[in-house]
């Protein structure tokens, strides 16, 4: 198994939210069967820390999951010593060009017919370029457009 995990599921792995203890799950099981470390991208680096700040924002504007400033600031230091560790995650480049010509194919084929949005027509061409057989993520949209393309997912 390769997997590839979005942002989504990142940050269900480090705030306490309702999925939180499958993406744990999932992860548990992958090392057991001593799944490649997840790649990490530029991508999640610049969403992460936006994701850990929004779901700030929206307990604060709707009562939604309460999650604290203080909560994602050591959810985004926890974040930063497990790329720094590279136990579980792994960084990788993708080529620009590489990367536009997916990114290109994807949008053609699926965004007219199904309303893709840009982070998981990009998560999920990142997924293929890296050879990956399976998607992690608690979106719907981004898991549909992965199974789309063949990814396993959750």
């Amino acid at each position: 198994m390769t997997p590839y995990a979005d942002t989504n599921f990142y940050t269900r792995v480090y705030l306490q939210l309702p999925e939180s203890a499958e993406a744990d799950r999932l992860l548990r099981n992958a090392k057991a069967r001593e799944a490649a470390p997840l790649p990490l991208t530029w991508l999640h680096r610049v969403e992460i820390l936006t994701a850990f700040q929004l779901h700030v924002f929206r307990a604060a504007d709707s009562g939604q999951s309460y999650i604290s400033s203080q909560q994602a600031t050591l959810a985004y230091a926890n974040f930063r010593n497990d790329v720094q560790k590279s136990e579980f995650l792994r960084s990788v480049v993708i080529a620009e060009v590489d990367l536009e010509k997916q990114f290109e194919e994807l949008v053609w084929r699926r965004t007219a017919r199904h309303g893709f949005r840009t982070y998981d027509l990009l998560h999920v061409s990142f997924a293929l370029l890296l050879s990956c057989d399976t998607f992690w993520s608690f979106d719907a949209k981004a898991s549909h457009l992965a199974k789309l393309e063949g990814l396993k997912i959750r």
